[in-house]
């Protein structure tokens, strides 16, 4: 799940706030932040969280992914020899990863 001070900042990105151990008793608002009740909180979590969710798939085909370096050589190649290697490696990564929604 996500972290609460990350769906703190989601909610006020000027928040000054600390918090002890992931535990809502224990969030001290500083210099006027005006206190964000733990529903709505929680709420923003799982918003984040579902949104974080949905992009398993890039952060997968991220990781595998050729090296740009490797990409572009085969891009080279494929120019010159008439082949689709770069075409083929890209789409067999996002057909393991398919976009989700």
């Amino acid at each position: 799940m996500t972290d609460i001070i990350s769906a703190i900042r989601a909610i006020n990105s000027n928040a000054e706030v600390s918090i002890n151990a992931e535990d809502f008793d224990q969030i001290t608002w500083h210099n006027g932040t005006e206190v964000i009740s733990k529903s709505d909180i929680e709420t923003k979590q799982k918003e984040l969280q579902v949104k974080f969710d949905a992009q398993a798939y890039a952060r997968n085909r991220a990781l595998e992914y050729p090296p740009m370096e490797d990409q572009q050589d085969m891009q080279f190649h494929d120019a010159i020899d008439g082949t689709t290697t770069w075409q083929d490696a890209i789409q067999a990564v996002k057909n393991k990863y398919p976009k989700s929604g």
